[in-house]
């Protein structure tokens, strides 16, 4: 059995914290939130995140020390936006026997890592203070909730090394949560943080469904965003075959579609005509894809790439379109 530490008790977090202490591992889980922290300690229940699932075999803290000393496995379940200043935290007291799972996908800031990459921000940041351990990434298909109650999902853990993300996956698979290895992290995090865009577009449509929504056109929003990813993600040096597995269309299809999936629920605000701000201020927690949409489509104009798909949902974004006109846009982007 493992001894892993989980580094943020959102929803996701969380339900993974369920199913491995529950599969007999030993997890202890790091939260900033005193709300959260004491929920865990006196109820073992998530009541912010992950209400009405009791998670009896997690010891929560608010001490990374505490996660440091105890796992061998330090899970990273933390928005994009601030996952390397705890990694900055936590990385003078890392031991060589720390594996390092990072479940924030997608792209750095760029003062961050010199490719743009969360994981390889990750890994520049343990060679500048000649420490070596090893960097994962887990992405795939995975509502929250579902993987809580026990619904069997599938996910890929992703590292340069597979023999090492061969050993990471069979020591985390359960009954329920099945993981396969891959050797293309870069592709593998990608995939994970642009699927997030698509979502966005397909709350889009759920949000117009009174008007010129409906299941055709969030069909075609699949498909150009679909393409426009394929395109975008292989020009910054994702395996073409990413793309077609778990990370890529698999976690790709249940975020767009799921009614759980955050960003499609707040595309689906969006739709229904709050601006992004008002949309906001209604999510209990993070959605990932305006940060990606805002980034991806930065590194494509850079690089003189076209990503009118993205182009339309970013000025949607930002308020100089209507969702109307944004889908319109999508849709003609279709090649």
């Amino acid at each position: 059995m493992a001894r892993i530490g989980i580094f943020g008790m959102g929803n996701w977090g969380t339900a993974l914290a369920k199913i491995w202490g529950e599969d007999g591992h030993t997890v202890t889980g790091w939260t900033i939130e005193n709300d959260v922290y004491e929920s865990l300690m006196m109820e073992s229940i998530n009541h912010k995140y992950l209400p009405d699932i009791e998670i009896p075999n997690l010891q929560a803290t608010m001490a990374h020390e505490d996660i440091l000393e105890s796992s061998e496995i330090l899970v990273f379940a933390l928005p994009s936006g601030v996952i390397l200043e705890v990694i900055d935290l936590v990385l003078p007291d890392l031991r060589p026997s720390h594996v390092i799972l990072d479940l924030a996908k997608g792209l750095a800031p760029e003062e961050a890592s010199e490719d743009g990459m969360i994981s390889n921000a990750i890994e520049q940041r343990l060679r500048a203070v000649n420490k070596s351990n090893p960097v994962l990434v887990l992405t795939g298909p995975t509502i929250a909730p579902e993987v809580a109650r026990g619904v069997i999902t599938s996910a890929l853990v992703a590292c340069d090394d597979d023999s090492v993300a061969s050993k990471i996956a069979q020591r985390l698979s359960t009954k329920t949560l099945i993981l396969t290895s891959a050797d293309d992290p870069v592709g593998a995090e990608l995939w994970g943080a642009y699927k997030n865009t698509v979502a966005l577009a397909c709350g889009l449509v759920d949000g117009l469904r009174g008007s010129i929504g409906g299941d055709n056109l969030k069909a075609a929003l699949v498909q150009s965003g679909f393409n426009e990813g394929r395109y975008l993600l292989s020009m910054m040096g994702a395996s073409p075959d990413t793309a077609f597995g778990p990370a890529g269309i698999g976690d790709l299809y249940v975020t767009s579609t799921s009614p759980r999936s955050r960003n499609r629920t707040l595309g689906e605000m969006l739709g229904r005509g709050l601006s992004l701000e008002e949309a906001l201020a209604q999510m209990t927690m993070v959605a990932e894809g305006v940060r990606a949409a805002r980034m991806f489509s930065q590194t494509a104009e850079k690089n003189g790439w076209e990503t009118p798909f993205l182009n339309a949902l970013c000025h949607l974004l930002d308020g100089s379109i209507s969702s109307e006109e944004s889908v319109r846009r999508m849709v003609e982007s279709i090649q």
